[in-house]
């Protein structure tokens, strides 16, 4: 059964994460929002930490049978959400350009080989799925992969690939056959170099402004057929769950960044507040109590609802159970009121949550990305929706 008590390895790298984002991270939030698509070098410290995490991911298929069979299992799931609230606790931004490990290598981990896995599981990678003409549907990939010998030819545009321009291989997602819809859609991982292959521009943006997001261009580039993460048959039931599978691992991960960024908000308006006198009055009943002061209970509530539903998602993937309908309320959960919260902030310090001497509107610039990537809240809804009502796609829309 799922426990509430946190366990002694857990602690330990969270107190040390933690120590390592306040005296690195921290300092250098602001520049690198200064100075976009600039590298920062100050990362490298974290590459070891993020290449353990890639290595503790992946599964053999033995190990996913036998992991069927226990329980209370803390695996590479837990750890990562833990890791990526507390970096994101430092920089939403900096987090997602931190070296070594990138959201290419959570498709890596759901669906590559034991081969697979020991060629490209420890490159850094990025993920490429939207288009011009595709966000929210994945299913509607146009890019194409045509087998050629033993060969893929791989034609296509992505836009926003966050770490583009920055990683070793990028995993694309493109159709085998477009006439069979999204049964044909497959991964490639397509490593940098690779003739064809080239990063078109880097995007400015509103936050995460450390990360960079790139405009990727295949023309007639040719990877191994080996490179096809997965299984290369095109199967009419079930065929793309396999790749859908990619987003149970990374839903999470995203909201735990939410919660990362909102509770390093919530902290700083506390502290600010209490360097004025104003403190929370637990003791008092609500009447009695100020909007100020139940607005952050409010906050507090919502910070422990999103981590302990983060923390499910999390824990059902490490102990071998579908978490699908899971990783879709944490994402929905945190997405939405990690924003909510970190406005709020903003709101209640007034000037101070606006100006740029402190980091809080850069939180509140930041944390909106994390209810739009990675399936933006609608797209949450829909899933929810489908898997509680039992609805097809064709259903419910």
């Amino acid at each position: 059964m799922i426990t509430f008590e946190t366990s002694e390895m857990i602690d330990q790298v969270r107190a040390m994460l933690h120590g390592m984002v306040k005296n690195i991270v921290r300092p250098i939030a602001r520049y690198y929002d200064d100075h976009e698509h600039e590298r920062p070098k100050e990362l490298e410290a974290f590459k070891p930490i993020m290449q353990a995490g890639m290595g503790g991911g992946k599964r053999s298929k033995k190990e996913k049978r036998e992991i069927k069979q226990t329980e209370d299992r803390i695996g590479s799931n837990a750890i990562g959400v833990v890791g990526a609230e507390e970096l994101s606790w430092g920089d939403v931004g900096l987090m997602l350009a931190m070296p070594g490990g990138g959201l290419g290598n959570a498709a890596v981990n759901a669906v590559a080989t034991d081969e697979q896995y020991e060629r490209f599981g420890m490159k850094y990678c990025a993920m490429a799925i939207t288009e011009p003409g595709c966000g929210s549907d994945a299913s509607a990939v146009s890019a194409t992969a045509v087998l050629d010998g033993d060969e893929y030819v791989i034609n296509g545009e992505k836009i926003f690939v966050t770490d583009g321009d920055r990683c070793e291989a990028v995993v694309v997602w493109a159709t085998l056959d477009k006439s069979q819809g999204r049964a044909a859609i497959k991964s490639f991982v397509v490593e940098k170099g690779t003739p064809g292959f080239r990063v078109e521009k880097l995007e400015k943006k509103c936050g995460i402004r450390a990360s960079d997001t790139a405009t990727m261009v295949f023309e007639d580039c040719r990877i191994p057929r080996t490179n096809l993460l997965g299984d290369p048959e095109i199967k009419a039931e079930g065929g793309f769950k396999g790749v859908m599978q990619t987003f149970d691992n990374t839903r999470p991960l995203v909201a735990a960044m939410a919660v990362g960024c909102a509770r390093a908000a919530y902290e700083f308006t506390r502290e600010a507040l209490a360097k004025e006198g104003i403190t929370i009055r637990y003791d008092r009943p609500c009447l009695e109590q100020t909007a100020v002061e139940r607005d952050l209970i409010w906050m507090e509530a919502q910070l422990e609802v999103m981590w302990l539903l983060v923390e499910r998602a999390a824990w059902m993937a490490d102990n071998g159970r579908p978490n699908n309908l899971e990783a879709s309320i944490a994402k929905a959960k945190c997405g939405k009121y990690g924003n909510i919260i970190v406005q709020k902030c903003v709101e209640i310090l007034g000037p101070i949550g606006y100006s740029r001497e402190y980091l809080l509107e850069k939180w509140m610039r930041d944390n909106k990305v994390n209810d739009i990537y990675e399936g933006t809240q609608q797209i949450q809804m829909l899933v929810v929706a489908r898997r509680i009502l039992d609805y097809g796609r064709d259903m419910l829309s």
